[in-house]
Order: structure tokens, then sequence, then C-alpha cells
């Protein structure tokens, strides 16, 4: 039973390296290693944009409540 599990956590190991391998050397990995890349420079470009927008909106209600007293 427990070489059937070692055995199976072989295979499983051997098969994700075959496939990092073919992804980092494969037909089409500079365009997957681009793509990587512009994802997470968006993901960066949406949170600082989300913290402006959330930091803007505080200061301007912040600015606004002190106008009205």
């Amino acid at each position: 039973m427990n070489i059937k599990k070692k055995a199976k956590d072989e295979i499983e190991y051997r098969i994700e390296a075959i496939e990092h391998f073919i992804e980092d050397k494969g037909v089409g990995s500079t365009y997957l290693t681009r793509a990587k890349k512009v994802q997470r420079n968006m993901n960066i470009a949406l949170v600082l944009g989300g913290a402006i927008t959330v930091i803007g909106l505080a200061v301007w209600m912040f600015s606004s409540s002190k106008e009205e007293d």
C-alpha cells in the first residue's frame, strides 16, 4: 500500500517536472513569459489605482467635512 503511494507521488512529481520544462523551454514559452509579466504589471497597476482612489476619496471626505464645520 505504501509502495503504491510512493510510486504515485514519484510519477506525479516527474510529470510536473516535465510540464514545467515544457513551459520554460517549449514552443510559445517566450509568449507565456511575456503574458505573465504583463499580467503582473496589470495587477500591480490595478492595486495601486485602487489604493490611490480610496485615499483620494478619504481625503475628499475629510476635507469636505471640515468645510461644513
